[in-house]
């Protein structure tokens, strides 16, 4: 599995709970190390740095992560939140933000582990209580579990992201249509 962080759900909150892939099958985490994690706050642009992590703060990350997950779940299935994960996710983000500073160079947010932890929760609540929450939709590969916001155009779009899973599930059904077509009629 790629250990790159991919980032096409349309909401940090999202993209992070995305962090655990193929939730159905071989579940691939990609906060397997302390590194993971600040690449991933980083890459996110939640922040421009962030204080290094340690294993306490991986696994408090994948609780809210985790959290966040249930939530979105339930909300897309129309479904009552948990009070456990609503506590987690509210816990988290109760806690200060990280705070982006003007400096001579522009915009710089220098972070601790709490503070971008806490920032996800922040896109969590609001994303959660917010008009997007209709947008919402769960990829069409069904070894896929990304929730992606859909603002294209009718709300047709299939797949969290073509790279990942549409180009994946399209040369998948080409291939079964050319084996049918080459199957030899039935008498």
């Amino acid at each position: 599995m790629n250990l790159d962080h991919v980032f096409p759900c349309g909401n940090p909150a999202l993209d992070f709970a995305a962090t655990l892939r193929a939730r159905r099958s071989v579940r691939f985490e990609m906060f397997a190390s302390p590194d993971r994690l600040d690449a991933w706050y980083v890459e996110s642009g939640i922040v421009d740095a962030v204080a290094p992590s340690r294993e306490f703060d991986v696994e408090r990350a994948i609780e809210v992560r985790e959290a966040i997950y249930g939530l979105v779940s339930a909300r897309v299935a129309g479904e009552e939140y948990d009070r456990g994960a609503l506590a987690v996710v509210n816990g988290a983000a109760r806690k200060p933000a990280a705070t982006p500073q003007l400096t001579p160079s522009g915009r710089w947010t220098d972070a601790t582990q709490q503070e971008a932890l806490s920032t996800v929760a922040r896109h969590a609540v609001e994303l959660l209580s917010g008009p997007d929450v209709p947008l919402m939709k769960e990829c069409g590969n069904p070894e896929c579990t990304r929730v992606y916001i859909d603002r294209s155009r009718g709300m047709r779009r299939q797949w969290c992201g073509m790279e990942s899973c549409g180009n994946k599930l399209k040369a998948q059904a080409y291939r079964a249509r050319k084996k049918q077509a080459q199957a030899p009629a039935a008498p």
